[in-house]
This record gives structure tokens, C-alpha cells and sequence, in this order.
């Protein structure tokens, strides 16, 4: 692997790109504190989830329309009341016309919540766990999500991370080019060893820049592909 750019350089790129580091710094997204990610409840962090991995794959504004009655359908995603959903009840909610009739995603909704309080019963609530997953190991919780949870892997983990304020980076297409033409990845990014060199580059950048693993990423993907003002 090659040696990472410094990243000065990417930042001077990027903000050429986007006109200036002003407009370049009010594209980057915003963390919250562990403090902060704490205060979420289980429930809310469930529907959060369900709210991804509906998304992925599927018009975004469609399912933003939708949720008001995904919250009312599924008791504001409470994840005990979830589990007491029979197969009919979940099979009935996923032919709903009032919802969006994908049988396998709506039965991720269950899977997760089963998910969400198995952990909350480990480490005292989700939010708890997330809050306190250390940034400089972030592909590891990508990993958890998808191991123990259900339709979370690819950017769906990630994104959902993202949605929430975790300080993640983010494997968009542009990354992943960019990542690949330095050189800095042999490995295949759904590997664990790809997953480890990727992780191990954001490391360095956030170490010699003090900022985000989030805002890192964002100004990493501005400074290439097509995205110029």
C-alpha cells in the first residue's frame, strides 16, 4: 500500500472544488457527544434503523412519507412490543397499502428489534453500546450490526451511524475510488482485512487533521468524482 496524502492536501482540494473552505465547512456533517447519543432510547434508535434500511435501495422521500404510520404500526418501534408481533401480524403489515409491502424488510423490523434488546440487556441500552464503540475501531460496530442485526451490512450500517450522529466515515463510491487509485486498500472493501486498511487510513487522517471520522470522510468525497460546485 501507498503511503496517505496528506491531508491538507485533500482539504486545499476540496475547498477549490466547493468554492472556498466557508461553503466546503457548511457541507461537513455534525457528531454528537457520547453524552448526547446516550440520551436516545432503544425505541428510537430501532425506528432510526427500520427507517435505513427501508431507504436502502428505495426512494428516500417515499419511506419519509411513510413513517408516520411505520411509527403507528409498529407501537413507535418499543422493542419489546415489537417482539410480541405474531408471523401473521408482520406478514399483515407487510401487505399493507398504507406501508410499503416488502416482506423481508419488514421482517428485518422484528429481527432488530430482537437485536436492540438482546444488547440493551448486555450493556444497559443500544444507545449505550454505540455511544461508547470506540471511533478509531468503527468498522467493528459496522461488523456488529451486521452480524447480529438483519439487512444492516453493506452502507446500511454505516448510513444508519451516520443518521444518528456516531462519528463514522462513510464507503461511498467516491471513497472507495479514491482509496483505491492512491492505492491504499489491496484488500476487498467488504473484507475484514480491506475493512482494516480502510479503517487504519482514517486513523492516520484523523490523527494529523483532529477532525471527524464524519467530516473526514465528507471532504475526502468532495475532493474527487464529478460533485465540483
Amino acid at each position: 500500500m501507498n503511503k496517505p496524502e496528506a491531508f491538507e492536501e485533500i482539504y486545499a482540494r476540496a475547498s477549490e472544488r466547493k468554492g472556498g473552505n466557508e461553503r466546503l465547512e457548511s457541507l461537513l456533517p455534525e457528531v454528537l457527544s457520547q453524552d448526547e447519543l446516550m440520551q436516545y432510547s432503544d425505541a428510537e434508535l430501532l425506528s432510526a434503523m427500520s427507517k435505513q434500511v427501508f431507504q436502502s435501495g428505495f426512494v428516500w422521500k417515499v419511506v419519509e412519507q411513510k413513517w408516520p404510520q411505520y411509527q403507528k404500526a409498529f407501537f413507535e418501534f418499543d422493542p419489546l412490543k415489537v417482539l410480541m408481533l405474531s408471523p401473521e401480524q408482520i406478514q399483515q403489515r407487510a401487505e399493507d397499502p398504507a406501508l410499503i409491502r416488502h416482506l423481508k424488510k419488514t421482517q428485518a423490523i422484528y429481527e432488530n428489534a430482537l437485536m436492540t434488546r438482546e444488547i440493551a440487556q448486555e450493556h444497559g441500552s443500544l444507545a449505550r453500546y454505540i455511544a461508547l464503540w470506540p471511533v478509531e475501531e468503527i468498522t467493528g460496530l459496522w461488523q456488529q450490526l451486521k452480524q447480529r442485526g438483519a439487512r444492516l451490512g453493506g452502507n446500511t450500517g454505516p448510513y444508519f451511524l451516520r443518521s444518528i450522529g456516531k462519528d463514522t466515515f462513510l464507503l461511498t463510491e467516491d471513497v472507495k475510488g479514491y482509496l483505491k487509485a492512491h492505492q491504499l486498500v489491496d484488500a476487498s472493501f467488504t473484507s475484514q482485512s480491506g475493512l482494516n486498511e480502510v479503517q487504519a487510513v482514517f486513523n492516520h487522517w484523523q490523527q494529523s487533521s483532529g477532525r471527524s471520522m464524519a467530516q473526514i470522510s465528507r471532504i475526502l468525497a468532495c475532493s474527487v468524482g464529478d460533485n465540483r460546485l
